[in-house]
């Protein structure tokens, strides 16, 4: 086969190829709507000692991988391990998401950045794990939270509605900058790290980017970006970004133009017009298939899906949804999508 036969399709798209057929892979594919995920989630007694066991988390990055001709694996890790690195204690509370402790001061995050990537070190274990058995045509894909997203819950505490972390934002600039720029430093570590393990692009998820007046997030969502994208291009890393701004409605075309990432992932309201807008000026586009619309399934499924093709064929595109899996999406609705996008037989039922 030739090199080109063999470079896996998501890398070409973000390269900015197009295809008569776009990869495909989801949000949160490796999780909680499969019932193995369940089986090792179990077995390993809680969700942090499932992340960081490479063994175990490796095995969940890979299942999704057998259900179903997805062209890319993403590596099955959580947001919060940096906070974790950085000395902030972290569990998670069954049915209720997670938790962090009492945010240490600004210095102590700062002397804790330069050991935190070994801290992580059994996730870049898992990369390497599953580089070593997926196949080479299938992407492996790493990530970080962003800054923004992350300090939300270092300041909060716990997922919530985000207004006491902006309001902070408002009233402690300097603060919430220095915080930034630790995780910043932190994340720039992290991505090297999980790319010479492996990973053979990177993502960076800003699941809380909306609500933000335009200086704001120019300030906290692309100046974080950015920066983290040339610390990792200063060491050497050459992977390929997808930039994830959820939420962050016509701003997103700001984060396009400004951030040096090769793919915007587009959330469930992005219109048609702005992904060919941000295609034409040569970013690739992700998503934006609306992870209710996934579980409810039906013929507006099929529509939606259909739609989306069409409406983005012409550009580079990578089909996703606009967020991730919902833990109670029956399995045939994601089995009838990736065929339907993809032309290839699932093998989903036979692992059931």
């Amino acid at each position: 086969m030739s090199s080109t036969e063999t470079t896996p399709k998501l890398l070409r798209a973000l390269a900015g190829e197009t295809f008569e057929r776009p990869p495909v892979w989801f949000m949160r594919q490796a999780g909680r709507w499969l019932p193995e995920y369940h089986e090792l989630r179990a077995r390993a007694g809680d969700f942090v000692s499932l992340a960081m066991n490479p063994e175990m988390a490796a095995e969940v990055t890979l299942q999704p991988m057998r259900r179903c001709p997805f062209d890319a694996a993403i590596v099955f890790a959580d947001i919060l391990l940096i906070p974790m690195a950085l000395g902030q204690d972290l569990w998670f509370e069954a049915g209720e998401g997670p938790r962090l402790g009492p945010l240490p001061s600004i210095e102590a995050l700062r002397d804790a950045v330069e050991g935190s990537t070994a801290k992580l070190a059994n996730i870049g274990e898992t990369l390497s794990r599953v580089r070593a058995e997926l196949e080479p045509e299938r992407a492996l894909i790493g990530f970080a939270g962003a800054p923004w997203t992350v300090a939300t819950y270092m300041l909060e505490g716990r997922g919530s509605q985000r207004e006491a972390a902006r309001t902070y934002a408002y009233q402690h600039p300097e603060a919430l900058d220095a915080l930034l720029g630790v995780l910043v430093d932190a994340t720039a570590r992290y991505l090297v790290m999980q790319a010479r393990a492996g990973a053979q692009a990177l993502k960076l998820f800003e699941s809380w980017a909306e609500n933000l007046a335009e200086d704001v997030f120019e300030r906290i969502v692309v100046g974080p970006h950015t920066r983290i994208v040339e610390q990792v291009r200063a060491a050497g890393v050459d992977a390929p970004f997808i930039g994830f701004p959820r939420g962050a409605g016509a701003l997103v075309e700001n984060y396009a133009a400004e951030v040096p990432v090769q793919a915007v992932a587009l959330d469930t309201q992005a219109s048609a017009a702005m992904g060919r807008r941000i295609q034409a000026g040569g970013k690739t586009i992700q998503g934006a298939l609306d992870n209710l619309l996934l579980r409810a399934g039906g013929p507006a499924l099929d529509a939606r899906v259909d739609a989306l093709l069409a409406q983005w064929a012409d550009g580079p595109y990578i089909f996703n949804l606009g967020h991730g899996v919902m833990p109670d999406t029956p399995i045939e609705h994601i089995v009838r999508v990736v065929e339907r996008v993809t032309g290839k037989p699932a093998k989903a039922m036979a692992a059931a």
